[in-house]
Parts: structure tokens; C-alpha cells; sequence
């Protein structure tokens, strides 16, 4: 497990992947970006499930991989909020960039994660390239519900500090504030890529429609008989990697 600190001075954890025989001699590198944390496993082991991708793409593909653990989840501080997971995204950003045998970084991001990728490379321009998956086009509606929403959170481990947050409406606001396709029309003409379920049940495939008409070059593709959950989808998996491959000549 790898450790390092936000700017706010938060210890997050995180799993990094590297390859054991490298002919590269810089590595491209990319922060994998879980979903939301569900019922069956919370906070505590929500990104654990995509390891194995970090690992695969480490071996096969010789990039550094780096599964981040955001605040309130596993081993790293903090309480959920979304500004503060985009920060924790930032805080990934600089610590591969540091990394001696790094040279660029990616962002990839399932359901929530891919929404706040693109919310942190819309203005950090180390990030080479953006992948979203199943990620939502706006957050209105969590201003809407904004204490049910805190208290589901509780409900899953990743809000711990009793009181917190200090301000619901400022909460609310940062959640209410964010739009992706805003985002994707930023990250332009860097290269984007939006991959969605047909079947997603959670977010309209209509979001990842607007993320990618917004970005206007963005690879884009609905996966058919697909739902939310597509790190477990091989098919998103497979166009993934294949884009991740295909960024390499981006490397000067």
C-alpha cells in the first residue's frame, strides 16, 4: 500500500502497480478512479475491486498504475465530499508526476470517479488524457438531498467525524456546482474518452451523450446490455486499455 498526503495535510492510501521488467524508459502512468463506495462493501473496501485492473495494466501494458483511495475510504482519512475527493485526485496527480520514472498522467474513472477526473483535469494540464465511464453529466440533484445524502454516506463508513460537514449548504454547493460536460469542453482538445452502459440504470446513457458532444473529438461508445458497474464489464475493459495503449505516442 502507498501513502501520501493532500495539500490540506490528509494521509491517503492507494495501490500502486508498476511493472516488474520495464523496457520503457519512462513510464506512462494512470490514476484508476473508483465509484461511489455501495452497501456491499462501503467505504472501507470500495476500491479494492479494481486492483486487479492497476496490476494488468502494470504487467501487460508496462504503465504505472495507481488505485486511489479517497478520503473516508480504506486506509486514507477524511470525510467524503466531493470537492474533496477532487483534491484527492489532484493530490494522485502530483505525486506520480513526482515519481522519477514517470514521464505523464492519465486519468481513468468509473461511475463518480470519471466525473471528478474530468472535473480535475479541466484545469491541471499534466493530465495528458481523460477516460470516463458511466459518469454523471451534473450533480444537481445531491443539492436536493443534500442530508440524506450525508447521512447514506455515514450509513457507508465514508463520513466518520461527527458534526461534518461544518456547512450542509456549502456541501451542497460544491456537489451542485459540477458539470462534466463543462468539464470535457476544458479538457479539449486533450484527448477524452466516454464509455456508458446501454442498461445503466443509475445514470442515462444521455450523460455520457452530452459529456461527449461537449469534449467534440471525444471517443465515444455505448456498450450494449451493459449496466453501471462496468469495471467488471470486459468489454469496457478492453476499449479502455486500448486507448491507454494508443496514448503512448502522446509521449514526446
Amino acid at each position: 500500500m502507498t501513502h501520501w498526503q493532500t495539500t490540506g495535510g490528509l494521509t491517503l492510501a492507494g495501490h500502486l502497480a508498476l511493472p516488474e521488467n520495464r523496457r520503457m524508459r519512462a513510464l506512462p502512468s494512470v490514476v484508476l478512479c473508483p465509484g461511489f463506495p455501495s452497501e456491499a462493501n462501503g467505504g472501507s473496501r470500495a476500491a479494492e475491486r479494481i486492483y486487479p485492473l492497476a496490476d494488468r495494466i502494470a504487467q501487460n501494458m508496462e504503465w504505472a498504475a495507481l488505485v486511489l483511495n479517497y478520503r473516508g475510504c480504506g486506509d486514507s482519512e477524511g470525510n467524503f465530499a466531493l470537492d474533496g475527493w477532487t483534491d484527492d485526485i489532484r493530490s494522485a496527480v502530483d505525486y506520480l508526476n513526482g515519481l522519477d520514472q514517470v514521464e505523464g498522467v492519465w486519468l481513468a474513472g468509473f461511475g463518480i470517479g470519471g466525473a471528478l477526473a474530468a472535473d480535475e483535469a479541466k484545469g491541471d494540464l499534466r493530465v495528458r488524457g481523460v477516460a470516463t465511464m458511466g459518469a454523471s453529466v451534473d450533480f444537481a440533484h445531491w443539492g436536493l438531498d443534500a442530508s440524506g445524502i450525508v447521512e447514506y454516506a455515514r450509513s457507508l463508513g465514508i463520513i466518520s467525524t461527527p458534526g461534518f460537514p461544518d456547512s450542509l449548504d456549502s456541501w451542497a454547493k460544491a456537489a451542485g456546482s459540477m458539470r462534466v460536460d463543462r468539464c470535457a469542453a476544458e479538457i479539449a482538445p486533450r484527448p477524452m474518452l466516454v464509455l456508458h452502459g446501454s442498461n445503466d440504470r443509475e445514470v442515462s446513457p444521455l450523460d455520457a451523450r452530452a459529456i461527449a458532444e461537449a469534449h467534440g473529438d471525444a471517443g465515444f461508445r455505448i456498450i450494449s446490455g451493459a449496466g453501471h458497474r462496468l469495471h467488471s464489464d470486459p468489454r469496457c475493459i478492453a476499449i479502455l486499455l486500448g486507448w491507454l495503449d494508443s496514448q503512448i505516442t502522446l509521449i514526446p
